[in-house]
């Protein structure tokens, strides 16, 4: 494995770099307005150019086609300055990977082009009241009736859910089949039967919500029966780049906690000349360093199809968002008093952190993919 980046990579990771240390490292604004910030954001990072990196070239994308190391730089960037810019940016990502993946021609004409540009945004409809990490729970039904598809059911901590213009959702079609019967389908929002429940207030605001879909019509992406390969498909890809925005919030984190240090005094002397504070400094850096290495492997075996990319992802994704947890944790309590202030970074961090151990398979599940797979091997 080459883990050395090309010149046009560093390119990218500085531009992006630059950009979030003078748009979003200090920016503050209000978290009660959330959609409309996300939105400025989302514009911004089409403006950027940056959304260009999640469609493939023949429809407005930078590259051949969509790379998982491209995210990774990307997502560890902007994590670093704002938790909503990141956010935003992995949803255009994975809202409209499943259509890269598996749409018509017709379907990636019409959808991919304006989600590089920043001015369609997209949504990934998976989970739902019964069925989060379970998807032969899944329940919303697919009926088809005259030749077209018409959605039943509840779908809930949707992200973009009301902001989003086009929404790939997964219900039902084989019933009786549960899991291997699911399909992927596109949904537009304000179609007849669409409905956005509510929007759902988190710990570290995003745009998130519950959608319910009553006898809404929907357009068919793939073949009937492939939900759960477009689904999985997708989470591969983005798995990695989870643990590439969890790096990022440690960056910033371990900023945050030297500059401190070096400027704090205690005891007539810097909290950096304390050796306890010595040790936990180096201690973050080295989690934090063991994290993007995983991270860059990771997304390097995706890129290249390796046979163990599934596992190496999961790898990342886990040690990553936990020791990205770790380091932000650390980072308050050198801060003591100070870092638990709302509004400041590492108040703000530690918020933003926790769910990153959650969404798009949990620490749990990902120990379960990385022991089948070491199972599977010892056969």
């Amino acid at each position: 494995m080459d883990f050395s980046f090309s010149e046009e990579d560093l390119t990218l990771s500085r531009r992006v770099r630059s950009w979030v240390d003078g748009n979003l490292l200090f920016r503050t604004y209000d978290e009660s307005d959330v959609y409309r910030e996300a939105q400025r954001l989302l514009r911004q990072l089409g403006e950027q150019g940056f959304t260009a990196y999640v469609v493939p070239r023949k429809f407005g994308g930078v590259r051949e086609k969509v790379r998982a190391l491209d995210l990774c730089l990307l997502r560890e960037e902007l994590a670093r300055g704002s938790s909503l810019a990141d956010t935003m940016f992995a949803i255009q990502a994975l809202g409209s990977y499943p259509i890269t993946l598996a749409g018509s021609e017709g379907q990636r004409e019409r959808f991919l082009p304006a989600v590089g540009r920043g001015e369609l945004i997209p949504a990934f409809a998976l989970t739902e009241p019964q069925a989060g990490s379970d998807l032969s729970s899944i329940e919303t039904r697919a009926i088809k009736r005259d030749g077209n598809y018409f959605l039943k059911g509840v779908k809930c901590f949707i992200s973009n859910a009301g902001l989003a213009d086009t929404y790939v959702a997964f219900a039902l079609t084989e019933p009786e089949k549960r899991a291997k019967g699911m399909s992927a389908f596109v949904v537009k929002a304000g179609s007849p039967g669409f409905v956005l429940k509510e929007k759902t207030s988190l710990l570290s605001p995003h745009p998130l919500g519950t959608l319910v879909f009553e006898d809404c019509p929907a357009e068919l992406l793939g073949g009937e029966g492939e939900g759960v390969k477009i689904a999985l498909g997708t989470l591969e890809v983005l798995r990695c780049s989870v643990g590439a925005a969890a790096v990022g919030f440690a960056r910033r984190a371990l900023e945050e906690a030297i500059r401190y240090s070096q400027r704090r005094v205690q005891f007539g002397q810097k909290l950096s000349s304390f050796e306890a504070i010595q040790f936990k400094l180096a201690d973050m850096a080295t989690e934090l360093e063991a994290a993007r290495l995983l991270v860059y492997q990771a997304a390097w075996m995706s890129d290249n199809e390796s046979k163990d990319g599934r596992q190496k992802s999961s790898m990342a994704k886990l040690f990553a968002t936990e020791a990205a947890q770790r380091i932000v944790d650390e980072a308050l309590q050198i801060h003591g008093g100070s870092g638990v202030v709302v509004g400041s970074p590492t108040e703000k961090l530690y918020r933003d952190i926790r769910a990153l151990m959650i969404y798009e398979g949990t620490s749990e599940i990902q120990k379960l993919i990385i022991a089948r797979t070491l199972l599977e091997d010892g056969k």
